[in-house]
């Protein structure tokens, strides 16, 4: 048997533990002539399970190797207990060790193919009802899907796509509306700007500004230098590299944005607690005065707040802005295919240089990187885009902070397709562990949520047909 830890709890890695062998899951589940199989990745903890029928709290796993997300939903060890559940984590075909052509599966877009949502939520069921059928005492087990940002996504559809595997689902910061002419593609710039704007005084306005500064002193190739210098760059910047540098910036104010939280954590990179405003400390500059070096200089310490915080990082490596636990090309692919998600900028409403939207270049990036083109309704026609009312069982829950919520289900559809909005938290803070330095808004959340949890396993269980 083997056993490995996360933040002090043990789990079973169901694909080499011999009481939850992984099932082989077919690599197309919805076509004949691929026939192949291949493992997928899941992790088990029983230590509170309730083994005469207990519940099933089943995570979706994300874009990225499932230990990580695992060690980042503490909310799910934290109501084990109280539920007597059981909990899995489901890691996601093509991310972590779960890779259906092995070591070929990125090798072309012919191994790509099979990389979809569609497949993922095909993998989730046919994972559940294999758990439930060998495992002893969970035949009559409710499952209840969870997850956070695109595994929240999952969890929400896995419940639409198939209500008789999952009695319900909580889908934490899910952008299930952040698709073509479903929401303003600006709104999610727009958060960014005002998490911002209200962590400290004239930031949001000196970030606007520092665009134009890094054009004016990249002009010259002192300049360029002395960017280079000023940023602990690995690389010296070239004329060429500004776009890219820009973009890395950019991203970095985002990913701030995302894990605002009021403690220290370690998500996407090791933070102190309310980042944001550690970083505004920086940029609190009189815009009418700051010079452009003096603002930089700001800039640059800024970014060190997100990439060295814990000061050993030798230098700042502009082609990286986040752990290497998520699979970047794996998203992007999907994000090539059925994943569009406009975003787009006017540097007024937001505190960035202005980009629209522009579906046909993006088309075009996709076909000279992967030799495909993103289909823009597809995920509308399939999951049902704005109109979700006729689904039930399903808590969205996004918070204040976090730009995704942009694209979220920010009000209740339905007696039980509900909204719970946490105003000061930010990207799935609530499927964290409870901390200390929790806002009450988020603990009220994680109350709710157990609340619905508990209403769908008694409704599931007066529905069981005997035998």
């Amino acid at each position: 048997q083997v056993l490995a830890r996360t933040n002090g709890h043990s789990y079973n890695n169901g694909q080499s533990n011999g009481n939850h062998r992984a099932p082989l899951i077919q690599i197309d589940h919805f076509g004949f002539l691929e026939d192949g199989t291949f493992k997928q990745r899941y992790l088990v903890n029983n230590e509170h399970w309730d083994q005469k029928g207990g519940p099933i709290l089943f995570y979706t796993g994300n874009e990225g190797d499932i230990t990580w997300f695992c060690n980042n939903t503490g909310f799910m060890w934290d109501v084990a207990e109280d539920l007597g559940a059981m909990l899995v984590f489901a890691e996601h075909r093509y991310y972590g060790e779960s890779l259906p052509f092995g070591q070929d599966s990125y090798s072309d877009t012919k191994h790509l193919n099979y990389l979809t949502s569609e497949q993922a939520l095909a993998d989730f069921s046919v994972l559940i009802r294999e758990l439930k059928r060998k495992v002893l005492g969970a035949q009559e087990s409710p499952v209840i899907a969870i997850g956070g940002s695109y595994g929240g996504m999952l969890s929400a559809w896995l419940r639409m796509k198939y209500p008789n595997v999952v009695v319900g689902a909580l889908a934490a910061s899910a952008p299930i509306w952040q698709f073509p002419d479903m929401v303003p593609c600006g709104d999610f710039y727009k958060i960014v700007t005002q998490d911002f704007a209200r962590s400290g005084l004239n930031c949001d306005i000196n970030i606007r500004r520092s665009w134009k500064a890094i054009d004016n002193i990249t002009a010259t190739d002192d300049g360029l230098q002395w960017l280079s210098g000023e940023f602990s760059l690995c690389s010296p910047l070239k004329k060429t590299d500004l776009d890219g540098f820009k973009a890395w910036l950019q991203e970095t104010w985002v990913n701030l944005a995302m894990v605002d939280y009021p403690y220290e954590a370690n998500f996407l990179q090791p933070l102190p607690r309310w980042p944001i405003q550690v970083v505004c400390k920086h940029l609190s500059f009189d815009p009418s005065s700051v010079s452009d070096y003096q603002l930089l200089g700001g800039i640059s310490e800024a970014a060190r707040v997100y990439y060295n915080y814990t000061g050993n990082c030798p230098c700042l490596n502009t082609s990286s802005t986040a752990t290497g636990n998520l699979g970047f090309i794996g998203w992007y692919y999907q994000a090539c295919t059925e994943m569009v998600m406009p975003l787009c900028t006017d540097g007024v409403q937001d505190m960035f240089e202005p980009q629209d939207w522009n579906f046909q270049a993006f088309s075009d990036e996709c076909n000279s990187l992967f030799g495909v083109r993103p289909r823009a309704d597809w995920a509308a026609t399939v999951y049902g885009g704005l109109d979700i009312a006729s689904h039930s069982n399903i808590i969205f829950s996004n918070g204040g902070l976090d730009p995704w919520s942009s694209g979220g289900v920010t009000r209740n559809i339905s007696d039980s397709v509900v909204a719970i909005v946490i105003p000061d938290g930010a990207h799935h803070l609530d499927l964290r562990y409870n901390n200390e330095y929790d806002p009450h808004t988020v603990l009220s959340a994680r109350i709710q949520e157990v609340e619905y949890f508990k209403l769908w396993i008694t409704q599931a269980r007066k529905l069981q047909i005997p035998g």
